[in-house]
């Protein structure tokens, strides 16, 4: 059991260090343009589009950490069941129709809580990026 708790510990943390590097991409990509913010409905769209798609890679990328561990450790059967069950938990759906071996089962809800706090981060990323646009907007009419 202990043993567990510290492989949870790892999964987490390279869960955590991938989010980062998307972090760290998504912003030097962002925020480090020459050209002003978007300023207009559809420019501010596409900029949430691109984020989107861009985070929405980087959480498969993390979810495939997890499915790949799964697969390794032979806690799921094939890479299918593993990529399910690791979608589903980290997103936290958990439909219950896939469970892991009693032995590896305390991974589960650590999956979920680490899912959750990483989408509960790209959140905050979507009102960083809103606000900074905002914020230049009412910066350039109050000038």
């Amino acid at each position: 059991m202990f043993s567990i708790f510290f492989i949870g510990a790892a999964l987490v943390a390279a869960t955590v260090l991938l989010h980062l590097a998307g972090f760290a991409l998504i912003l030097q990509a962002f925020f480090n343009q020459r050209g002003a913010l978007p300023a207009r409905p559809w420019p501010i769209a596409w900029l949430l589009v691109r984020m989107t798609w861009l985070l929405l890679l980087f959480h498969a990328a993390e979810i495939s950490v997890w499915a790949l561990f799964y697969l390794w450790w032979g806690c799921l059967p094939d890479a299918g069941t593993a990529f399910y069950f690791s979608g589903t938990t980290y997103a936290t759906i958990g439909y219950g129709d896939v469970l892991l071996p009693q032995a590896w089962r305390m991974l589960g809800p650590v999956e979920g809580l680490t899912g959750i706090l990483m989408c509960g981060l790209s959140t905050g990323l979507f009102v960083a990026v809103l606000s900074k646009i905002f914020l230049s907007r009412a910066e350039q009419k109050a000038a």
